[in-house]
């Protein structure tokens, strides 16, 4: 899925439940090279939590 197709949605914030760093859509990671706007499902899978290494599958959704 491409970040276009999931344009009209409201960006979503994404938590790792090791260490509590949020992944937040709409600003994205770009010091990691993952530009502004990149959705969660963009994130490549072997991406790991700047903080504490975990993985992908290690965050959560939530609402902010």
């Amino acid at each position: 899925m491409s970040i276009n197709e999931n344009s009209n949605e409201p960006f979503q914030t994404w938590m790792c439940l090791i260490c509590g760093w949020i992944y937040n859509e709409a600003t994205g990671l770009p010091e990691e090279g993952i530009a502004a706007g990149t959705r969660w499902a963009d994130v490549p899978m072997n991406w790991t939590c700047p903080e504490c290494g975990a993985r992908k599958e290690d965050f959560e959704m939530v609402a902010i």
